[in-house]
């Protein structure tokens, strides 16, 4: 069995179309990042699987960013995801929530935001709502709900294993169709709603969306098309954070060298480790400068 894909289907006798994601060892590749409690774990996992499968669904070239903000116990959680199937993400957490914690018992009063990051011209598109609902699933499907978008269904679940996650979306009505037609429209997206209703968290995580598609959906003449890989990937590199440094100022660099002798950043998504002496630093703001002259000497 092919782990870590996501998988489009259409339903069509219901004119419904839908993403199955299922990640094993990209998600054991960002639980090696960090020692995360279960219940933190967990709500971390349905937010990768949740932003693989928005990702999917968005008519955008760009990466997806999928992040939560609160004053509860994890006061930040941020997901990333790109078309190329590149995930990563994080969870930051001042105090452990008890076992089996409502949504926001984990967050407390918060938000949760969806941002769209266009790849070539820095432009976002950011989408917020408040935090609500008892699980990530009820605070999507609230998020689709306000937002105005097509009327969307999500299962998520997470364990220590896989993350895994289903989403329904009913497709545009035909402005020509007729009274009758879209009331029969409506009476599929019902259907198929209850149909997802009896999918246990089991069955996602564990079942081949082959399987899992035809438990749930075999009446509806389910279409699948072909898995796309998911991997976990950061996008860190020292070029980066000679610019994050750079962007500082050269007064600023030296102030920190002469505090602490080096610089020392960790990327927080995969614990990479970037360390600058101040041969290093001088090289920043002077390397500009060589290059120049010796343009001018050719």
């Amino acid at each position: 069995m092919i782990k870590d894909i996501l998988r489009r289907f259409i339903l069509e006798t219901a004119n419904i179309r839908g993403e199955w994601v299922q990640l094993e060892n990209t998600w054991h590749q960002l639980l090696e990042r960090a020692d995360y409690p279960p219940i933190i774990r967990n709500v971390l996992g349905e937010a990768l699987s949740a932003a693989v499968l928005l990702s999917a669904t968005v008519k955008h070239t760009g990466s997806l960013i999928l992040q939560i903000r609160g004053d509860g116990p994890v006061p930040l959680l941020v997901v990333h995801a790109t078309p190329q199937g590149e995930v990563r993400g994080l969870a930051q957490w001042t105090s452990v929530p008890p076992e089996g914690s409502s949504l926001p018992a984990i967050f407390g009063v918060g938000h949760i935001a969806i941002t769209l990051e266009a790849a070539s011209n820095h432009e976002r598109y950011q989408g917020i709502i408040a935090l609500e609902g008892d699980n990530l699933t009820q605070a999507l499907e609230q998020y689709f709900a306000r937002s105005e978008q097509l009327p969307t269904r999500l299962w998520l679940s997470s364990d220590h294993h896989r993350c895994a996650g289903l989403l329904l979306q009913r497709l545009p009505e035909d402005k020509y169709a007729s009274p009758e037609q879209l009331d029969a429209q409506l009476e599929d997206w019902q259907r198929v709603s209850m149909l997802l209703d009896t999918l246990t968290a089991e069955e996602l995580r564990d079942l081949p969306a082959e399987d899992l598609i035809y438990r749930l959906f075999h009446e509806e003449t389910p279409r699948l098309f072909e898995p796309k890989s998911i991997k976990f990937q950061c996008s860190c590199s020292q070029q980066k954070i000679e610019t994050l440094l750079r962007s500082l100022g050269q007064t600023e660099v030296q102030a920190i060298l002469a505090e602490q002798g080096s610089i020392s950043v960790i990327c927080e998504f995969c614990n990479a480790k970037y360390a600058l002496d101040s041969v290093d630093a001088a090289r920043l703001f002077t390397e500009n400068v060589v290059d120049l002259a010796n343009t001018t000497l050719h």
